[in-house]
């Protein structure tokens, strides 16, 4: 199932989506977010969806497309992975003046894991992300977003991980300043459970940018380009390092506009990952 948070009035409720109908979980006291389904699994020892199907009520249904999508999980910390594609790779040499640094992650077998977003700096659906006032040159980075809940992998969502390329290439050592700030990252516009995404390894993955009403770029990929596991990555985010309760890990890009491309205000993105589905955000200078 796919799981959306929406804004009824001034209450948030929780949502499951079969593919054909979308069903309120918080009805009659149910629970009002994915944390507290997890949290239900995770005392009675049942897949997410089996909690959630025993709350689908045909009387207690919703219209998706008239509803207002939030952010579908408030993780405690978002982390990401990189240079996890060939052409992450060979991006991150085009705009470093050290490129060795990238080739060595790539080629190594501990992969690169870095803190990327608190709650504050994260935005959902339809919210605006964010570019550096003191940036020249900002991409977005369409990736798998891998969802844990007490540090075991229970679905997938869409992330966008907006990162500043001309602070990153100025120096390695910069990476925090060119991936940490305001609006640094977008999530959504669901969770999909892992049994609804038989294989995570194997998701077509479209980004499409808008400006002005024209397309100025587009590109698809596939996660089956990766070089490490959903599995992987999370094994090594979890060692040695007690996460929240809730985190999402990303998990690298290969959509890579080319140098002479950046993000202005006013932009549209577009990422679409298979079987979980579209992240819309507009772009303001932070």
């Amino acid at each position: 199932m796919r799981y959306f948070r929406v804004r009824d009035g001034g209450e948030s409720r929780l949502v499951a989506s079969d593919g054909d109908v979308a069903y309120d979980l918080t009805a009659d006291g149910g629970p009002s977010s994915l944390v507290e389904l997890y949290r239900i699994r995770s005392e009675t020892g049942r897949t997410v969806d089996d909690v959630a199907r025993e709350r689908l009520d045909e009387d207690e249904t919703v219209d998706l497309s008239a509803a207002t999508v939030e952010l579908p999980v408030e993780p405690g910390e978002v982390w990401a992975a990189g240079v996890t594609y060939r052409i992450s790779e060979e991006a991150r040499r085009e705009e470093s003046g050290k490129p060795d640094v990238y080739i060595d992650v790539y080629e190594s077998d501990r992969p690169e894991v870095f803190f990327k977003a608190s709650p504050s700096r994260t935005v959902g659906p339809d919210e605006a992300v964010g570019i550096r006032g003191d940036s020249e040159w900002d991409v977005p980075e369409p990736e798998l977003g891998v969802v844990l809940h007490e540090g075991e992998i229970v679905g997938y969502t869409v992330g966008n991980d907006v990162s500043s390329r001309s602070i990153e290439g100025a120096n390695p050592l910069y990476l925090p300043q060119a991936k940490v700030y305001d609006r640094c990252c977008a999530l959504g516009p669901c969770v999909a459970s892992v049994d609804d995404v038989p294989d995570p390894h194997d998701l077509e993955m479209t980004m499409t940018i808008r400006r002005d009403d024209d397309v100025v770029f587009r590109d698809s990929t596939s996660t089956a380009e990766m070089v490490r596991t959903c599995e992987e990555l999370t094994s090594y985010l979890t060692r040695h390092n007690v996460v929240p309760e809730t985190t999402v890990l990303l998990t690298g890009t290969a959509l890579v506009p080319s140098s002479e491309f950046t993000l202005r205000p006013g932009d549209a993105i577009e990422v679409t990952v298979e079987d979980i589905g579209t992240l819309h955000n507009g772009v303001i200078t932070v």
